[in-house]
Order: structure tokens, then sequence, then C-alpha cells
């Protein structure tokens, strides 16, 4: 069951992202590849790579989410023997191995600023500097980056660099969800299904069942092709007939008559403090004789809002949520009140 770099599926936003990797492959530009988790930002990142001019030099990738903060420069940058405790030798890093190839940056919005600083220098000016060593060295190295955030409203949050954000973002590559790929599930469930049937043995692949087939429509698959994979590769080895069409799913592993109680009273303090951290405390109305009505209303929204943002420390999505608007409709008001 090793992986394989295929793409199945036949609907057409699935397929015009695939064409814009394949168009975006020979520039030797920095890549974004943005999508839910699931939809396939490592096969898209490996195929940009492979098209590319760099296809037979290194292809390095290393996951941003999986680092200590404290040694993400290290692994990026490298570092130099004695640089800090357990540095008992000199280290090169992730540019430095990928020095005439691609590095693939997943979960890019998990680096810290400070990293995201250092990243900056080293696509701009093609440099890296070891940790605790003075002297920068030379690297030529493409950088595609994958993340399931939105970049932009990061950088609102001061959680995301602009200048870094303006420098990898050449092109931009959105995976669809498997949801909006309309005809890929029934496609992709078959190849997992003969593929699995194969593992397993079978004679040869009975297909699936109307209501296996209706219960793959009617998900959402909030996991993607990933948790298609997983679904499907599971109700295979599951089923008892192999000569009989398979009819049965199980969406949720965890799902049994056993499993232990939930914690409902630790669960609804979390929730009651969480919601107390972030819920906007009643503003008082204006009172006494109103005369301008607009100019009252403004005022007092203004105050909410003024309120709503100081209480959630300016993080404008979390606000949003606190008083149940879109992140779009709080910015909008938060510039009619000019407090951006």
């Amino acid at each position: 069951m090793e992986r394989e770099s295929q793409f199945i599926g036949q609907s057409a936003a699935f397929q015009d992202s695939v064409e814009r990797a394949s168009l975006a492959a020979s520039l030797d530009r920095p890549v974004l590849v943005i999508g839910e988790r699931g939809t396939g930002k490592e096969l898209i990142a490996e195929r940009l790579h492979r098209l590319s001019t760099r296809w037979d030099k290194p292809y390095v990738i290393m996951n941003c989410a999986a680092m200590p903060e404290t040694l993400i420069e290290s692994e990026l940058f490298g570092h130099e023997a004695g640089a800090f405790t357990g540095a008992t030798r000199t280290r090169a890093g992730r540019f430095e191995e990928a020095d005439g190839g691609t590095l693939f940056l997943d979960e890019l919005a998990t680096l810290s600023m400070g990293a995201q600083e250092r990243l900056l220098r080293a696509v701009e000016y093609g440099e890296v500097t070891r940790v605790g060593s003075s002297r920068p060295l030379r690297v030529d190295v493409r950088i595609v980056a994958a993340t399931n955030e939105h970049l932009p409203a990061l950088v609102d949050d001061n959680r995301f660099r602009a200048d870094l954000l303006d420098r990898l973002s050449f092109e931009v590559i959105t995976l669809p969800p498997l949801r909006a790929r309309e005809g890929d599930i029934e496609v992709l469930a078959t190849y997992f299904g003969q593929r699995m049937a194969a593992v397993l043995g079978w004679d040869e692949w009975p297909g699936f069942g109307p209501r296996a087939l209706a219960a793959m429509e009617g998900h959402d698959w909030p996991g993607n092709v990933r948790e298609l994979r997983n679904v499907i590769e599971r109700a295979i080895y599951r089923w008892a007939d192999p000569e009989k069409p398979v009819d049965a799913l199980s969406f949720d592993p965890f799902a049994s008559p056993w499993q232990p109680a939930v914690r409902k009273v630790a669960a609804k303090a979390e929730s009651s403090t969480a919601l107390s951290d972030t819920a906007p405390a009643p503003v008082a109305p204006p009172s006494g004789t109103v005369s301008d009505l607009r100019a009252a209303v403004d005022a007092y929204e203004k105050q909410i809002l003024s309120d709503t943002m100081a209480r959630c420390r300016f993080n404008q999505k979390i606000a949003a949520e606190a008083l149940g608007l879109s992140y779009d409709q709080i910015r909008h008001a938060l510039k009619k009140h000019g407090l951006n």
C-alpha cells in the first residue's frame, strides 16, 4: 500500500488545479498550495518539482508544524557546533540540503515571526546563515509552500508577514475539497477499493452496492481524499463476502456502544470558560433623549465593536465569531468606524 503520486479525478475543478500546477512547474518561482487537509497538497508540490527543470535535483520536505519553535530555525538554516546546548557538531539545514532543487514547506502558517523574517531573507536574496555563524551561504532553492490557512487573514491579524506573503505568492494554487469535485467520489472510491481488494487477494472487484454509493455521495468528507481512502479500505477488509458488492461503510472508526463516556461536566466548564473570554459583555445603550437616531445607533455600534475587540485582544477573527459576524463583515464595520 505504498504511497503513489497519482492524480485520480475527472471533475473540472480538480483538473483545473492540476493544470495550473503543470503550467507553474516550468517557471522557477515560488508557489503556494492552499487547501483543506487531505486534498492532496503534497502531491501537487511533488508535481511542481518533478515537472520543473530541477527534477533531477534534491526534493526536500519539511513539516513546519512538526518542529518545536526552538528548533525550526536550526532545521531550516542549520547550525554551527556549539551554537546551543546539544549542538555538538556542525549541521547543514534544509536549505543547504535542497541546494539546486526544491524545498517544500508544509504547514507554512505555523512558522514563528522570527523564522518568517529569516525565511524572507533566504527567499529574497538566496542567502542563509547557520545558527551561531555570521557568514552567509549562497543557496539556489525553489520554494513550494502549503497551508490550510487563509494567509491574507493571518496578515491582517499580524500573525504572518505581509512581505513574505508577497514574495511567496507568485502563483497560488487552491485545491478544491472533495465535496466540490463533482463525480470524483465514486471514481476515487473504486480506485482505492480495487487496490485494497488486490492486497486482500480477492479474485475480482465486485464494486459497491447502491446503499454504499448513496452514503458516499451524502457524506461531507471533512477529511477529503485521505478520509475517503480510509473509509473505503476499512469497508473492504471488513466485508465478509468478496463475491457480493460492498454495501456497508463505517465513517467513524471510533463509533462503538462501548466507547468511553464523555466527561460532559469538564467539557461544559471548558466551553463556558472559552465563551467568557470571547463573548461580548452587554453594553449599555445610550441614555437620555435621542435627537439623531442614526448617530446614536452608530455610536452604540462603535462602542460594542471597540469593547469586543479589546476583550478579544484585537483578534478580528475571534471578535467576529463572538459577535456572530463573518470576517468580511467585521472588517467592514471596523473600517466604517475608524477602528482598524
